[in-house]
């Protein structure tokens, strides 16, 4: 092969690479469907159910916006972070915190999201039994745990047309659930105010707080997504957007149920709007798209861990035992314990920011790691500390989360002085 042609033959095959590089890229719309998809789940419309039944109904919507809005944004930068380095989530940390550290956060990371698996299945379980299926409890677990595998399984590509089917048929159903619950939320609110006159408890923060938790639990997962878009700022944004807009959609969902009167009990309120099948529809599939991201991110924690291992079979292998945790009840004595390791991750996130987008200069090494899992220990004190209290400024995770970057800041200014 002469030189002319061996020329034209390695550009060929650059261009061949950086076609199937390109290929593995998200583009904006796939990284809406997913991170819409994550919302919708039965636990964001039960956070919004707790904030109905205790709170006074004209003075929930701006703490509920804030907190969408505040937790929306956090899910933005952090999600960024992986889109421009093109690593996942857990694997983000080790330049901040080395390498000991990230595995430390990613073995949590592992472990909180096998437990969280397990409630969401179990409560999506929960929730079509009392739509009267005619399968057992363990049935349903072990049934929606196989959508799950397999959905983690084949890969969010291979799916991304069924994913946009699926996306939009929940869509509809959703707004036709929306739109026949206000029906019935306005015609009982009188009367279930007049039975039984709620003694509302929820102040502005603590409401701002709840708002804010759940989307703020997906901190430790979303560049496990980010990390293979196309356009890092934009498909980040998108996502960031796309969730927000779900979960206030699914909160907006859960405050209509409250005003019903009938609990926290979703499929009373599924029965109340007359959805049968589409109920049974929304259920299944609302748990399944929430629970594969949160299964699929398994996989990538435990990449993160042990190199090696393929985050395809580890998402499967965390299906199945899901299920099991789910079916034996074991994970409702533990969700206060979940909640403590969740709440791990807002510093551990707001040291990440500042590091990365603050600390230009880089730095590395045993003290820089040691100072950032100072800071994180902190905020996490912090949290432990002020979420005891009754309505605290700000809610414990903002005030955790600004203690943690204030003191990751104080090794940013000393590099500052020393340059000077």
């Amino acid at each position: 092969m002469d030189s002319e042609h061996r020329f034209f033959y390695i550009c060929a095959l650059i261009s061949q690479e950086r076609k199937k590089f390109m290929e593995k890229r998200t583009g904006l719309f796939t990284n809406a469907i997913i991170w819409f998809g994550v919302a919708v789940s039965v636990s964001e419309i039960e956070a919004g159910i707790e904030i109905g039944a205790e709170a006074a109904p004209g003075s929930l919507w701006l703490p509920l916006v804030l907190g969408h809005v505040i937790g929306g944004i956090f899910l933005f930068f952090v999600g960024l972070i992986g889109a421009r380095i093109r690593l996942n989530a857990m694997e983000t940390t080790a330049s901040v915190y080395g390498s000991y550290g990230s595995k430390f956060f990613a073995s949590l990371n592992l472990f909180q999201l096998v437990a969280w698996i397990a409630v969401l299945n179990a409560q999506g379980a929960t929730v079509l039994a009392g739509l009267h299926l005619p399968i057992s409890f363990p049935l349903t677990c072990v049934l929606l745990a196989v959508l799950i595998a397999l959905w983690v399984f084949v890969g969010l590509r291979r799916f991304a047309k069924v994913t946009t089917v699926v996306m939009a048929v929940l869509t509809v159903l959703l707004a036709a659930l929306t739109i026949k619950l206000f029906g019935v939320g306005s015609s009982l609110a009188n009367a279930s105010a007049a039975s039984n006159p709620a003694g509302h408890t929820l102040g502005f923060w603590n409401i701002f707080e709840i708002s804010m938790a759940l989307p703020l639990s997906w901190l430790p997962v979303i560049s496990d997504y980010t990390k293979d878009v196309e356009k890092p700022v934009r498909a980040t944004a998108v996502s960031a957007i796309a969730y927000s807009l779900a979960s206030f959609w699914m909160y907006f969902i859960g405050l209509e149920i409250a005003s019903a009167g009938i609990g926290n009990d979703i499929a009373q309120a599924i029965l109340l709007a007359g959805l049968g099948i589409p109920g049974i529809i929304i259920v299944v599939l609302s748990t399944v798209t929430t629970n594969f991201l949160a299964a699929n991110s398994a996989g990538e924690s435990a990449k993160a861990i042990v190199h090696k291992i393929n985050p395809k079979i580890t998402g499967v292998v965390v299906s199945a035992i899901s299920a099991v945790l789910a079916i034996s009840g074991i994970m409702d004595h533990y969700i206060s314990f979940l909640y403590l390791i969740a709440s791990v991750f807002a510093p551990m996130a707001a040291v990440l920011l500042v590091s990365f987008f603050f600390d230009k200069q880089g730095r590395t090494g045993k003290a820089f790691w040691l100072w950032n899992l100072f800071a994180w220990l902190a905020g996490f004190v912090v949290y432990q500390v002020t979420v005891r209290l009754d309505s605290i400024f700000l809610g414990p995770t903002l005030v955790s989360v600004l203690v943690s970057a204030a003191i990751s800041y104080i090794w940013v200014l000393k590099n500052k002085a020393k340059s000077t």
